[in-house]
């Protein structure tokens, strides 16, 4: 037989599609070793650099830290600069501004003491009268009738005195004559107990007798006041406010309002003083009254009485201020303005009111004190909203804080910088 058997090793150029898996697989163990040989470059390189990294990180916190604690340091020890003023001492005199109306001096409503007709009406609103001017005059007929019948009456009361005495007289003549006479016999017990009763009788008959006259004389009296009456005068110095009757009313005793008057030489103020205020309020404090319709003038008063007690509702004192009138620039019900001067019962003191800090822990100021703050509670008596007046928790000379910042706390160091006097 002529044919070959088949050759099973053959050698590449025999068969390409060995030869090129076996170059294949030739550049896939070249690529893993080179892989590998990378590797451990790099873990090599990464051995060598780990330390010098961590030295460098080590020294870099260290460094972090080291800054960090010299600004908390710095900050701790920082003293700012801070504004600061004086606190002064309240003035010995406060002034006190309220709201109140001027009243006359003297004010009455004056009514009809008798009945009748006005015949005559002499005055009307707004004249001024003196005390004892004849305002009106009254006509009632009917009591010069009464009068006369009294005065008649009278007459007869004395004529009834008379004829009593006269009856009286002549029972105590027969009384003594009888007496004797019933001693020694030549009269009866009974006729002389008649007579001494008849003398008793007479004596209560005078008694009764003169009575009648008082009585008589005193409603006279009464009859002539009514009479009076009739002439309707002022009471006192002052001006005419009102008129409720006219020429031919009339007027019922007791019941018919006839004039107001009012007496304005003098006004008299009323107003409420607060609790805080009014333990300086004494009678002899001077007083400005101010009218807005006359800004150009104030009118001195003094006060002249006190309540002596509060008011319970309101915690003011009732104070009364008298205020001279001559020109009568002042009318009764007008609106003004009171300043009362009261000397100080109590110790204060006035701090800038750009000093004072409210916060969750109440209102308080910042004291600076050798160098250092101190946050002190206070208590505002009165807000004049510049300044403000404290009652207690500073004194006098110390330095407070103006416009304090934020973060301000207790204990922390500051330099001061006093406020210019222009401020």
């Amino acid at each position: 037989m002529n044919e070959r058997p088949a050759n099973l090793h053959e050698t590449p150029e025999q068969d390409p599609a060995t030869a090129v898996m076996r170059a294949d697989a030739a550049v896939r163990r070249r690529s893993e070793m080179f892989s590998r040989g990378l590797r451990f470059a790099l873990a090599a390189v990464a051995l060598l650099l780990l330390p010098g990294g961590l030295c460098a990180g080590a020294v870099r916190y260290y460094n972090s830290k080291r800054d960090l604690a010299a600004a908390a340091e710095q900050q701790r020890d920082f003293a700012p600069d801070v504004r600061v003023a004086a606190v002064r001492e309240s003035d010995k005199m406060m002034t006190v501004s309220l709201p109140a109306t001027t009243t006359a001096f003297e004010a009455a409503n004056i009514f009809a003491r008798t009945s009748g007709y006005i015949e005559k009406r002499y005055v009307d609103i707004g004249d001024q009268v003196k005390a004892g001017t004849l305002l009106a005059e009254i006509t009632a007929p009917e009591l010069d009738h009464q009068i006369a019948q009294a005065q008649a009456t009278l007459a007869q009361d004395q004529a009834t005195l008379h004829q009593t005495e006269a009856s009286h007289e002549l029972a105590r003549v027969t009384n003594a004559r009888d007496s004797n006479l019933v001693k020694q016999g030549w009269l009866t017990l009974q006729q002389g107990d008649n007579d001494r009763l008849t003398l008793a009788a007479q004596d209560s008959a005078v008694d009764v007798a003169k009575s009648n006259i008082a009585a008589q004389r005193a409603q006279i009296r009464i009859l002539s006041q009514e009479k009076d009456y009739q002439r309707v005068v002022a009471p006192f110095d002052g001006v005419v406010t009102q008129r409720y009757i006219d020429n031919g009313s009339l007027v019922q005793s007791g019941s018919t309002m006839m004039f107001t008057m009012m007496h304005s030489n003098v006004i008299r103020i009323q107003l409420y003083v607060p609790q805080d205020e009014a333990f300086g309020v004494e009678p002899g404090v001077k007083a400005a009254v101010h009218v807005p319709e006359i800004p150009n003038r104030s009118f001195p008063g003094t006060v002249t009485r006190i309540a002596r007690a509060l008011q319970p509702g309101s915690r003011t004192l009732l104070t009364e201020i008298d205020v001279p009138n001559p020109d009568g620039a002042l009318s009764p019900g007008i609106y003004c303005v009171v300043d009362l001067h009261i000397p100080r019962k109590t110790p204060s003191f006035v701090v800038p009111a750009d000093a004072v800090v409210f916060n969750e822990t109440g209102l308080h100021v910042a004291i600076v004190s050798n160098g250092k703050v101190h946050l002190r509670k206070i208590s505002i008596a009165r807000d004049f909203g510049k300044e403000v007046e404290v009652e207690q928790g500073i004194k006098a000379g110390d330095q407070v804080v103006l416009n304090p910042m934020v973060d301000l706390t207790d204990g922390r160091k500051v330099v001061p910088q006093p406020e210019p006097a222009s401020s």
